[in-house]
């Protein structure tokens, strides 16, 4: 596909709503996929951050914090019958908006479903009601309330969102190595029995990020590749994963919601202070995070197959998450002081000298023990293929860019979540943008190396156990 292809004209304006560095990144392919003058695109912010960019690209730039109290208001005043809003803010409620959007028959698309300030850590309200599975419970009740209308699409960057369709084609890569398979599954239920066939147990978002920047971190800093802000709320979120049917030892810590799908569970900790093992063809074996993230609980839901309500076949999805090894140093800092923010924060960008960020599933059980599918991109690459980005922006960006196309060429569909969504047309657009895109086996398993060093409480018969991947 040539990278400068344009994929559609949209009717109206297009807002974007925060733009931190996602925002940033993904400006210059909305510029260059779609039909758009540049006086029809509007950025609206709770900050100068990305002002020079926008002035640059000739971008009109309004910072104004958007509240409970002033959102309709600010709205009102801008967007009109046929716009596209894109809500990459934070604490800017994302259900607000899509019920806003819904009524003024506005296309919409978020990269995760955000709260109101404080949502994250509200001491007044209990861990499951704050967490991922909480938040997307509540947004599958408004879409039951409000029915069909204006296309909203929730929770898709790179993870949640591309995730999803590397999961499907994943899927039929190891269908068609193992079992000869070639036919696509076309429903929910076709693509649970596919996963099932294959004993698929483990559904491990795994990244592993190894972006270096000069200078190195500083005492009383956080550094990231992504959203600070971002990141640091859904790291003191629970930690979530979607609860697989073959799991036999549920962890002492763990609760279950007492509402909707039930596909998940929460621990009694949050997700920075929770580590788990992953793999990713890059580094081999990591120890990673393991952050609430939407797609653990939409894909473990997605591939539910139930008899009455019991379900009979569920993998365990979770997110494993290694980000660069400064930013690690700077979630342990900021850990041991409780949770209070460093003084000083830096979003890695242009001083970034070298890396690759590996973002991929990791699919487990099967026949030839686990297959990695996703995106290794460097810095290098990224900065070829796109200006104000990173690898780890661009990866969210390019899942962005998927996302939007369908929304535009499926305007009526409701609120849908990436797992409902063609997962061949969002790659054939967001795959330009993904430098190397793969998929590799391997023998590996939690259990390498471990069982001669301690004597530590392991199933040596059924190496994909959680309780083989979670070390704290």
């Amino acid at each position: 596909m040539d990278r400068y292809e344009k994929f559609a004209a949209p009717a109206g304006k297009f807002i974007l709503i925060g733009f931190g560095s996602v925002g940033q990144g993904f400006l210059p392919l909305l510029l260059r996929h779609f039909d758009l003058p540049r006086e029809r695109i509007l950025i609206i912010t709770g900050d100068d951050t990305g002002r020079a960019q926008a002035e640059k690209e000739q971008i009109s730039f309004k910072v104004c914090p958007l509240t409970p109290g002033n959102y309709r208001e600010i709205l009102n005043s801008i967007v009109e019958h046929g716009d596209f809003l894109l809500n990459l803010s934070v604490n800017v409620s994302s259900l607000a908006l899509i019920e806003y959007c819904h009524e003024r028959e506005i296309l919409y698309l978020d990269a995760c479903i955000e709260p109101w300030p404080g949502g994250y850590t509200n001491i007044h309200i209990s861990p499951s009601e704050r967490s991922n599975y909480g938040f997307r419970e509540q947004a599958l009740a408004l879409r039951q309330k409000l029915g069909g209308g204006t296309t909203a699409v929730l929770c898709h960057g790179a993870n949640p969102g591309l995730i999803s369709h590397w999961v499907k084609r994943a899927l039929l890569n190891i269908a068609h190595d193992i079992e000869g398979i070639t036919t696509v599954p076309r429903t929910q239920d076709e693509w649970g029995q596919l996963a099932q066939k294959l004993d698929i147990k483990i559904m491990q978002c795994a990244e592993r990020d190894t972006q270096i920047a000069r200078p190195f971190k500083h005492i009383n800093e956080f550094v990231n590749t992504w959203s600070i802000d971002g990141f640091i709320g859904e790291g003191q979120q629970p930690a979530e994963l979607g609860w697989g049917s073959h799991e036999k030892y549920e962890p002492a810590d763990a609760r279950h919601h007492r509402f909707g799908c039930d596909a998940a569970i929460y621990l009694q900790r949050p997700g920075m202070r929770t580590q788990v093992l992953g793999w990713t063809p890059l580094t081999g074996t990591y120890q990673g995070f393991l952050i609430t993230h939407s797609e653990s609980i939409s894909i473990a839901n997605y591939f539910t197959l139930k008899n009455g309500n019991d379900a009979h076949y569920r993998p365990t999805v979770y997110y494993a998450y290694h980000p660069t090894d400064a930013t690690m140093l700077s979630i342990n800092e900021f850990s041991g002081s409780n949770f209070r923010l460093q003084n000083n924060v830096r979003l890695l960008m242009h001083d970034i000298e070298q890396g690759t960020d590996a973002l991929g599933v990791a699919l487990m059980g099967h026949a030839r023990g686990i297959y990695w599918y996703g995106s290794m991109l460097s810095i290098e690459q990224a900065r070829d293929l796109a200006p104000y980005n990173n690898a780890t922006s661009l990866q969210v960006a390019a899942g962005i860019l998927g996302g939007t196309v369908w929304a535009i060429e499926n305007p009526a569909s409701g609120i849908v979540e990436p797992d409902e969504m063609s997962f061949e047309r969002v790659l054939q657009v967001a795959t330009p943008y993904l430098g190397e895109v793969t998929g590799r086996y391997s023998d590996w398993t939690p259990l390498q190396g471990r069982q001669a060093l301690f004597e530590e409480d392991l199933d040596t018969s059924d190496p994909w156990q959680f309780k083989n991947f979670r070390i704290s």
